[in-house]
C-alpha cells in the first residue's frame, strides 16, 4: 500500500492552544476524517473536547526501551475516550498519542476494527516499530463496498501521519525511474541504496558487516540486534544480508549500521563515478 495516490492535496493544522506541540487538528481535502495529535501531558486537558467522544482508531507512541524504533500501540474505541483513559492509567511507555475519527461520527465498530487490523498489519510488515500489542487481529467483515471505503480511509491516514512525523506503516518503495542509486564499498562490505524523501533506503541483498567496531553507537547497536530479530537482517555466507528494502533515518544511521561503525553517510555513499553523496548535493546547489 502506498501513502496515497500521489494527486496534490490540502492539509489543514488547526493549533486550538496556540503551541505547534500542544492539541492539532489535522483536516485533509475531500475527507470526511479527522486526526487528532495531543502530547500526554494535555491529555487531562483535552479529552472533553468533542473529537474524544467519537468512534475511532488511535495510536500511541513513545521511545523504545533500546535502539532508534518507537515504540507504538494501536488500537480501536468505541468512543476512543474511553480506550485512551484506561491506557492513560495503566500505559507507561507512550509520551503522545493521534488518533482519526469523522466528521460526521460515521465510523462503527466494523470499521474501525478493520482499520485497526490494517495499521498493525501494516506496522508489523514495515519493521519500522516496536508494537506494544499483543496480538494482531484480523480485520472485521465488512461489504465489499465498506472494505473499499476502509481503505481508502486508511490512504488518507497514512498519507497524514507523515505530517506528525509517524512514518512507520509502510515499507520503502523499489528504485523508482530517474532515482540514483548509490554505493558503499568498505570494510570488506557492498551494499546499495539511495536517499528517500525520509532518510536512505538501502536495497535488499545488501552485504551488512557482522562484526561491530568498538566505535559504534549504542543506540545503532540496538538497532542492529532490533533488525536481525525481526528478519530483516539475515546471516549470509560472510558477513550478514538485508533480506529486504530498509529505509533508515538518515545516510549516515544506514552506511553505519550496514558497516557495524559509526561514520558519515554522506562520505560513505558514492555513485558509480566515486562522488560522494557530498559531493552530489554541494554540486547541485550549485547547479542551482
Amino acid at each position: 500500500m502506498t501513502r496515497s495516490s500521489e494527486k496534490p492535496y490540502s492539509i489543514r493544522v488547526f493549533v486550538p492552544g496556540g503551541r505547534p506541540d500542544g492539541l492539532r487538528v489535522i483536516e485533509k481535502s475531500n475527507w470526511t476524517g479527522l486526526g487528532i495529535v495531543f502530547p500526554r501531558s494535555e491529555y487531562a486537558d483535552v479529552k472533553g473536547r468533542d473529537e474524544f467522544g467519537r468512534t475511532g482508531v488511535y495510536i500511541l507512541v513513545g521511545p523504545a526501551d533500546e535502539g532508534d524504533l518507537p515504540t507504538i500501540y494501536v488500537g480501536q474505541g468505541d468512543p476512543v475516550k474511553a480506550r485512551l483513559d484506561s491506557h492513560y492509567a495503566t500505559k507507561d511507555f507512550w509520551t503522545w498519542a493521534v488518533f482519526f475519527v469523522t466528521k460526521d461520527n460515521s465510523l462503527n465498530k466494523a470499521h474501525i476494527g478493520h482499520l485497526e487490523a490494517r495499521l498493525l498489519q501494516l506496522a508489523k510488515g514495515a519493521k519500522r516499530s516496536q508494537l506494544d500489542n499483543s496480538n494482531t487481529p484480523d480485520p472485521s467483515p465488512l461489504s465489499e463496498a465498506e472494505s473499499a471505503d476502509m481503505e481508502n480511509f486508511l490512504v488518507d491516514i497514512l498519507s497524514v501521519l507523515p505530517l506528525v512525523n509517524l512514518g512507520v506503516f509502510e515499507k520503502p518503495q523499489d528504485v523508482g525511474a530517474g532515482q540514483q542509486v548509490l554505493e558503499l564499498h568498505a570494510r570488506g562490505v557492498h551494499a546499495k541504496g539511495y536517499e528517500s524523501g525520509d532518510g536512505f533506503v538501502v536495497l535488499a541483498g545488501s552485504d551488512v558487516h557482522s562484526e561491530e567496531t568498538p566505535t559504534l553507537h549504542n543506540y545503532l547497536r540496538a538497532m542492529r540486534k532490533s533488525l536481525v530479530s525481526e528478519g530483516v537482517i539475515v546471516p549470509n555466507d560472510k558477513h550478514f544480508q538485508l533480506a529486504e528494502n530498509y529505509e533508515f533515518n538518515s545516510p549516515s544511521q544506514a552506511s553505519s549500521v550496514v558497516l557495524a561503525s559509526t561514520n558519515n553517510g554522506r562520505e560513505a555513499w558514492k555513485d558509480p563515478s566515486g562522488r560522494t553523496l557530498k559531493e552530489i548535493q554541494e554540486s547541485t546547489a550549485k547547479a542551482e
